[in-house]
């Protein structure tokens, strides 16, 4: 495959000058809310990169994980479930209509061929098993969120997509329509459909497919819906704008968190797991699903460890979590009624 065509493309002129216009571009740039280190004060990218060749115990499962072979395609209309498919893919239906958020099913997160590879089991679901999607969405343009691959593979099932600024870039250089592509700055919002809005709202990251970092927008989402109030979280470090988003769009019914591929050395791109509930709670969320994770490997922890500390954080703080199996249904409706299993435990 030509890596060239899966790099995407720069913001052309047109997209460049509007951005100069905006508070959070700055110097050809997004910014951040608050200054954002890539790594903690005293670390070096060689330290961090030395770091990651350090054998892990336990970095991958030692047998094929579970799943759930849902089917998405035959799901009754008015159905209100969540399905994750492993890190940060998952499907809503919800109100009759379906979304998809982040999708990657070509079996890695990296340009380079068999490298950052899904553990087994986690890998079951494909472009083929989608149905038609009305709103694909895009938190940012890195390789673990934004698939080459499996997006071009969705084209013709995806009616429209909602990213950040920038990021439709690379979708019209990979051949889709302008008209299928709508991109928004932080806080703004779009009216889908009587009852359905999405607002993009700010998240502590950064962009970037290859060495040119922050040419385009990361962002989390709003999905407000006529029965349903969630909160879409992209990669996230901890920052004020979970108290920002929560006092704006609180309460959500439930919060999709980034939870995994954290590390100490970089605290501010990445929430670590005691951070979590912190966040949840800040939203306002009575519930919150932890994502992120059990799919790749891309930081130096355990591949259970997230799912183990942030279930007992929650435990102890009283927060209602959910804990579906990949694939599993996840009843938007009676999230309050289920007792999710450590499924994990059994796996360790």
């Amino acid at each position: 495959m030509n890596l060239v065509k899966q790099l995407g493309q720069f913001p052309d002129e047109k997209r460049k000058e509007y951005f100069r216009t905006l508070s959070n571009y700055r110097d050809g740039k997004f910014q951040n809310i608050l200054i954002t280190p890539a790594l903690l004060e005293g670390e070096s990218m060689t330290k961090a990169l030395l770091g990651s060749l350090r054998k892990i115990e336990n970095a991958f499962p030692r047998t094929a994980l579970p799943f759930v072979a849902t089917d998405l395609k035959n799901l009754r209309p008015d159905e209100n479930v969540m399905v994750w498919f492993g890190h940060s893919s998952y499907f809503i239906q919800t109100d009759g209509r379906r979304f998809l958020i982040d999708p990657v099913f070509s079996g890695n997160a990296s340009p380079m061929p068999g490298s950052v590879k899904a553990f087994q089991g986690a890998d079951y679901y494909k472009p083929e098993h989608m149905p038609d999607i009305d709103y694909l969405l895009i938190s940012h343009d890195h390789w673990d969120h934004l698939d080459y691959k499996t997006v071009q593979a969705l084209k013709n099932k995806v009616g429209v997509v909602i990213c950040g600024l920038g990021t439709g870039q690379h979708f019209e250089y990979w051949g889709w329509s302008p008209e299928k592509i709508i991109e928004k700055n932080w806080w703004e919002s779009i009216d889908l459909a009587e009852g359905f809005t999405i607002t993009l709202t700010p998240a502590r990251h950064f962009s970037g497919r290859l060495l040119n970092r922050n040419i385009s927008l990361w962002t989390s989402f709003v999905l407000k819906t006529p029965s349903k109030n969630l909160y879409l979280g992209g990669d996230s470090g901890y920052g004020n704008h979970f108290t920002e988003v929560g006092e704006k769009y609180g309460p959500f019914d439930l919060a999709v968190m980034e939870c995994g591929q954290y590390n100490a050395k970089w605290p501010y791109i990445h929430s670590l797991p005691e951070e979590i509930i912190k966040e949840v709670k800040e939203l306002k969320a009575k519930n919150f699903i932890p994502v992120h994770h059990s799919k790749f490997k891309l930081a130096q922890h355990s591949w259970y460890e997230p799912l183990e500390l942030v279930s007992q954080y929650a435990e102890e703080s009283h927060q209602p979590i959910t804990l579906p199996v990949i694939g599993e249904k996840v009843n938007l409706d009676k999230l309050e009624q289920t007792i999710w299993k450590k499924w994990w435990k059994e796996y360790i």
